[in-house]
């Protein structure tokens, strides 16, 4: 059984402008991030649509987009999503989610999703990955990031809010061979340590996976 969509809603749309002032620029502080990043919008090109899944008040999507990637973003969280569009109104954030996308197959040329399976169990995760699958174009490129480790967290105070969530780690073992179930290839998984006292100090790292080509 997964942890329950709504509390994870509720969660965000409780410390929504907490969130947004604390994570804003983060990626500023993560030269990592950075390199990642240009990355993706170097592979993306001048495809399109590209989405930012879980983008929470938008840090991802502004800076792909100043990258020239035309991206729009996805959150469960209504409340994040009054944050992200007020932050940058010259994107496009819609409500949705990553477990039950509303988006046609073979639609999407890019995803990229900072932190968004954090919250999932395996089994979301799961299905998390064969959603962004069906809706990638072929071809088209997956990027994502997660805590490595077994941990399975509970928090009950964030940024000052009592709230009552999982903080989900993974062995990366595991997320490589769900790629794979879910059918995609080319994945190269880069791990890294924590920025000490810019971050959780738990060890991160970037996914990259692409969707075969139609031969």
């Amino acid at each position: 059984m997964g942890q329950e969509l709504h509390k994870i809603e509720r969660m965000y749309d409780t410390v929504a402008k907490e969130y947004a002032a604390t994570f804003s620029g983060e990626h500023e502080k993560k030269p990592k991030d950075q390199e990642i990043l240009r990355r993706f919008a170097a592979e993306i090109g001048n495809r399109k649509p590209v989405w930012d899944f879980g983008c929470g008040p938008g840090q991802t999507s502004k800076y792909l987009k100043n990258l020239g990637v035309e991206i729009s973003g996805l959150d469960l969280s209504e409340k994040i999503l009054e944050q992200a569009r007020a932050i940058h109104p010259e994107i496009n954030f819609s409500k949705g989610n990553i477990l039950d996308l509303q988006f046609d197959d073979d639609s999407i040329a890019g995803i990229a999703a900072f932190y968004a399976i954090v919250h999932f169990t395996e089994e979301q995760v799961e299905t998390a990955f064969r959603e962004a699958f069906r809706v990638l174009q072929p071809g088209g490129l997956f990027l994502f990031t997660y805590h490595i480790g077994e941990d399975t967290i509970h928090v009950k105070e964030f940024l000052g809010k009592k709230i009552s969530i999982d903080f989900m780690f993974f062995n990366t073992d595991f997320i490589y061979g769900r790629l794979q179930k879910s059918g995609f290839e080319e994945i190269a998984i880069i791990e890294r340590e924590p920025y000490p006292g810019v971050e959780y100090e738990s060890r991160r790292a970037y996914a990259f996976a692409k969707k075969p080509r139609v031969q």
